[in-house]
């Protein structure tokens, strides 16, 4: 009877056999010790098990090398064997040999030359004219008819060289192998055809091919792949990085029994499903091109990559500083809105339609704010097992929808912020001129710009067909920067959104804030009415400063992003994720701050309210009936103090508190105070 010992698995206790370690699907072995770990801890540069085995074997510095001495066994040739002599008989002129190795350097061949049946080696080392280079390198280093001109390989190509055992045809122009051109090449065990035009391959363009273990087709033109392993029983490592391939089918791996790496880096697989990969019953390390679809091959140890700097294995957000701000961000965000819009009724303004922009702006604010709980909420939902639930995330509803509110929300803040510093520039810069909106037009504007952000937000989601997942490109569900090949529409569609719209308005606003700060300055300067204006200009300067500053951390590293990523330039997640979290939320986090919470009606409400309590504290005990009331006397805390608020000396404090003139019908002008809290 076999003794037992207890397993671990994720804190859950498993008596196991001392005889071998089985491990539940997606964990794995911690090499002679009784312990399973998930994928996500193997392979992660941490020693998890305490005995280093969940790092060996782990990638391209240990584990491939290892698989080539163990799988391939090709021993370092013997230099001091071979016969100087050329054993081949007549061979191609450009060419040199040596025992049965023939070196074509530099042939330029247009078609595969003609040569023995005997050869053992076609060498054609690139960068060297030396034979000797091929004669001291291992087996695995040799080039075959590498760096040549061959577009195609007649099917007699090959015929009769039964004792080939390498072949190189890569860095051609090969668009297309025909059925059985390898037939002969029962010994063949490395077929490398890298960086070809290859379009096209049937499992019969492999027949003959019982004794190959590598097939290396990086960088060629393939759309489609069928039964890849059929005439390949042997096939150990293929590598299919680079290619046009659009959709996996489930018999693509059939037969692929012996298999231990799969590389299909940089393919865009829409259909995934976990049945594509379970026939790979020895796959020990598969290489993805996005991280999500490592839990589709639960069984595979090694899985690459971990993370596309936003996401990890274990959580929706890799970053632990990612994790804690998305909480603080948001938290800012909503609470500092929500306290606005609250607050705004119990400031008196002279102006409710400029009030009507600001409770817009916080609303469309506070939206962002919403979809960073989201995301934070989602990241608790995943924690230490996001790479489960990755792929059907990205392609959820909730994705969508979350991501649309982050869209709506930053269009249109960036629509109202841009209306409102038109109006305010105006007003400011043509006073005479200016005539004060009123409600329907406001109305209307305001309708208006909601209902372009909606069309805006939406539009992906209506017209699937068109911009494919746009949302889901990532964990975030924002479409700021994304690794995959976007279609045309998608693509003209974020420049026209980001690039066009967003900077127009981004430019309108500093530009006219410039403006306006040299109108105020000229006017103090020149008029004698506003000579007390003078003393106050560093003030409007350092206000002035703030909102245009807050606009340019938000949207220049989101322009520069884009125009990265237009210009293809590689860009690391991490980049991305903290541009979403921290750069994109900065206005929708500081629009409270800059256009209610620092402006002077706000603070004069406060320490009225602060005074009304302080004077009522100690009436209450004794004439708690017969106060007024507190609601009241904070609802209107201005009334009493209307005229000196705006008196010209004391308006240009804030940017934003200017005295504004009309012209009336009768032909007089008088001064108009405006509201404080007019944003930009």
């Amino acid at each position: 009877m076999c003794s037992h010992s207890p397993l671990i698995i994720s804190g859950t206790s498993f008596n196991v056999s001392e005889e071998k370690t089985y491990c539940p699907l997606g964990y794995f072995p911690c090499g002679n010790l009784s312990m399973c770990l998930p994928q996500l801890m193997h392979c992660n540069g941490v020693d998890d098990c305490g005995n280093e085995a969940d790092e060996e074997n782990c990638g391209d510095n240990n584990g491939w090398p290892h698989l080539f001495d163990k799988y391939f066994g090709m021993p370092i040739i013997d230099i001091g064997t071979k016969s100087d002599k050329c054993l081949l008989g007549a061979v191609p002129e450009p060419c040199q040999c040596r025992d049965l190795e023939l070196d074509c350097d530099g042939a330029q061949f247009h078609h595969v030359p003609a040569v023995s049946i005997n050869v053992t080696m076609i060498c054609s080392p690139q960068h060297t004219n030396s034979m000797n280079v091929c004669n001291i390198l291992l087996p695995y280093y040799f080039r075959y008819l590498q760096h040549n001109r061959i577009r195609a390989v007649s099917p007699n190509a090959f015929r009769g060289l039964y004792n080939l055992t390498r072949l190189y045809l890569s860095y051609n122009k090969i668009s297309i192998l025909m059925p059985g051109v390898f037939q002969d090449l029962h010994k063949l065990e490395w077929l490398i055809l890298e960086n070809n035009s290859i379009h096209q391959i049937s499992p019969t363009t492999f027949s003959g091919l019982r004794s190959l273990v590598l097939l290396v087709l990086l960088n060629n033109a393939l759309t489609k792949l069928d039964d890849i392993c059929l005439e390949m029983p042997r096939l150990n490592w293929l590598d299919m990085e680079g290619n046009q391939i659009e959709s996996v089918g489930n018999v693509t791996f059939w037969s692929c029994n012996m298999m231990t790496v799969l590389s299909i880096e940089g393919i865009e697989i829409g259909n995934i499903q976990r049945r594509m990969f379970e026939p790979l019953k020895h796959l020990t390390h598969i290489y993805f091109k996005k991280f999500q679809y490592c839990g589709y091959a639960p069984h595979v140890r090694s899985c690459k990559p971990n993370t596309d700097g936003i996401s990890s294995f274990e959580d929706l957000l890799a970053n632990i500083v990612l994790r804690v701000f998305v909480w603080v961000v948001s938290a800012t965000t909503c609470f500092g809105n929500i306290f606005v819009i609250c607050m705004r009724s119990y400031i008196r303004s002279e102006n409710k339609l400029h009030a009507m922009c600001i409770i817009s702006l916080c609303c469309a604010d506070g939206l962002m704010g919403v979809y960073l709980f989201m995301i934070g909420a989602y990241d608790l939902k995943f924690r230490g097992e996001y790479n489960r639930h990755a792929q059907a995330w990205m392609d959820s509803v909730q994705c969508q929808v979350i991501g649309s509110l982050a869209m709506l929300s930053t269009e249109v803040s960036v629509l109202l912020l841009t209306y409102l510093t038109l109006e305010k520039y105006i007003c400011i810069v043509y006073p005479f001129r200016y005539l004060t909106p009123g409600r329907r037009r406001t109305v209307s504007i305001l309708l208006s710009i909601w209902f372009i952000g909606f069309v805006i937000a939406f539009l992906p989601l209506v017209f699937k067909g068109l911009f494919r997942n746009f949302y889901g490109t990532n964990g975030v569900c924002f479409p700021l920067h994304s690794e995959q090949p976007e279609t045309t529409g998608a693509q003209v569609y974020s420049i026209v959104i980001f690039l066009g719209l967003n900077l127009v308005a981004f430019l309108i606003i500093v530009l006219s804030y410039g403006s306006m700060f040299y109108n105020i300055q000229r006017t103090g300067t020149q008029t004698t009415k506003y000579s007390n204006h003078i003393k106050n200009e560093v003030t409007i300067a350092k206000r002035f400063f703030s909102i245009v500053i807050t606009d340019s951390l938000c949207w220049i590293p989101i322009f520069v992003l884009k125009i990265l990523s237009l210009l293809q330039v590689e860009i690391p997640g991490t980049i991305s994720s903290w541009v979403v979290i921290f750069i994109l939320p900065i206005n929708s986090a500081l629009n409270p701050i800059l256009y209610t919470l620092t402006t002077r009606p706000f603070k004069e409400t406060i320490l009225q309210v602060w005074e009304n309590y302080r004077q009522r504290r100690p009436l209450m005990s004794s004439h708690p009936a017969h106060h007024p009331s507190l609601t009241l006397q904070e609802m209107w805390p201005l009334q009493e103090n209307s005229q000196t608020l705006t008196s010209p000396g004391d308006n240009l404090t804030h940017p934003l508190e200017m005295s504004c003139t009309i012209s009336c019908t009768s032909g007089t002008s008088q001064p108009l105070p405006v509201e404080s809290t007019n944003p930009k």
